[in-house]
């Protein structure tokens, strides 16, 4: 007996979606972004790889809005797990699942079928938007993929969303963005390369410097949320922070930052030793980078408070308390809620840590996912950092420098 076909992945529906899609978000995209979206001039209609650097949460959208076929996304298990709501994406686009810091060999898989049913697949392999301006770190893996795809590979560059609406802040900013491919290579060019040449190749023609004086992005609370981003001062050293309209605090020595309409920051009433974000990242980057974090196993770091739920991966998220404290230390994160034993988190036990969105935090231990959901003050970025720091440290790679973004 023949085995089952298994159903395609690709259906008309979405072809028609993504055409009446594009009338109504084109000129949303255009009045509230204040972007030129380049289409693509394809010479014949084919698939593509294609890759892009990842700025602001329309990204998907603005390379929609390039080319006139349907695409297939790669996106993470967050999108997949809100019950009817992920119903309703999977229906509309059938985006490609992917676990987020993670090998994922069924996303593999699935970008293969994808391929071999003639539709065009859309990742980008910095596989978190930008915190600081900059393109940050990208997995050389994506190079792997792309031969294994054998599609041309369509590299699309996103220029001014920092500005228009950077990761950690809830506004979107009147300036000027522009989304366009920038280079195809073809298959019988890379199939020359190395990895390595295809890898550096796809890393240089997506990167993005955001840290300059070019176009004014213009509103009210420039600086409102930036300690999502940000935790050490170039002062007190390991901080926490408060943002108000276009100005951001120091809790702890009192210094106060202004983010200006040029993306500069300026010292209310000093000096401020960084003229943009992207030097002030770098800086807090270099600071985590440098601490031993075994010396911090005693005495928090930090304490949040946030509400702890467990994704049930592609289905639903369930609610497991809805005040916790956290607490994060150099080699854990220890969780305790009133009544009830402490959950604890050894960093040598747990898989992964993720930021998802502006400020959502992934834990992956024992084979289950809990997210932390704090304020909007919250930052999930120091728990990814410090993780990943406690694993160069303990690993054996005290001088390694990726933090997990």
């Amino acid at each position: 007996m023949s085995k089952k076909q298994p159903k395609k992945w690709i259906k008309l529906r979405h072809s028609v979606i993504t055409h009446l899609a594009y009338l109504v978000l084109y000129p949303y995209a255009k009045w509230k972004y204040k972007i030129r979206v380049e289409r693509y001039r394809e010479k014949e209609k084919r698939q593509y790889l294609i890759l892009l650097n990842h700025q602001t949460v329309f990204d998907q959208f603005f390379v929609g809005m390039s080319f006139k076929r349907a695409l297939y996304y790669l996106a993470t298990e967050d999108i997949f797990s809100n019950g009817w709501i992920s119903s309703v994406i999977r229906y509309i686009v059938a985006p490609i699942p992917i676990k987020k810091q993670t090998t994922d060999i069924a996303a593999v898989r699935t970008c293969i079928r994808v391929a071999g049913e003639g539709g065009s697949i859309v990742l980008a392999p910095e596989g978190n938007r930008t915190y600081s301006g900059k393109t940050e770190y990208m997995n050389p893996s994506v190079a792997w993929l792309a031969r294994k795809l054998g599609l041309p590979i369509a590299l699309y560059r996103i220029e001014g969303g920092y500005g228009a609406q950077p990761r950690w802040s809830d506004t979107i900013r009147k300036g000027r963005m522009r989304a366009y491919v920038s280079r195809v290579i073809e298959p019988e060019e890379y199939k020359n390369m190395t990895n390595d040449e295809l890898f550096k190749v796809i890393q240089q023609e997506l990167f993005v410097d955001e840290g300059k004086v070019d176009v004014d992005f213009r509103g009210t609370r420039r600086a409102e949320y930036l300690e999502r981003a940000m935790y050490v001062c170039p002062t007190c050293g390991l901080s926490e922070f408060y943002s108000e309209g276009n100005t951001v605090r120091c809790k702890k020595c009192g210094l106060e930052v202004e983010y200006c309409e040029s993306k500069e920051l300026k010292g209310v009433g000093c000096e401020f030793p960084f003229r943009f974000v992207t030097e002030w990242y770098r800086y807090q980057c270099d600071v985590v980078n440098q601490l031993d974090t075994t010396a911090h196993t005693v005495e928090p770091l930090y304490r949040d408070r946030i509400a702890l739920s467990e994704v049930i991966i592609n289905k639903k998220k369930v609610s497991l308390n809805p005040s916790v404290e956290a607490s994060l230390y150099g080699d854990r994160i220890e969780l305790h809620a009133e009544g009830q034993e402490p959950l604890i988190f050894p960093f040598e036990s747990v898989t992964a840590v993720s930021v998802l969105g502006r400020n959502k935090l992934n834990v992956y231990y024992d084979k289950r996912v809990y997210q932390f959901k704090g304020d909007k003050h919250f930052n999930a970025l120091k728990y990814v950092n410090i993780y990943y720091r406690n694993k160069n440290v303990t690993g054996g790679d005290p001088d390694g420098k990726f933090l997990g973004l």
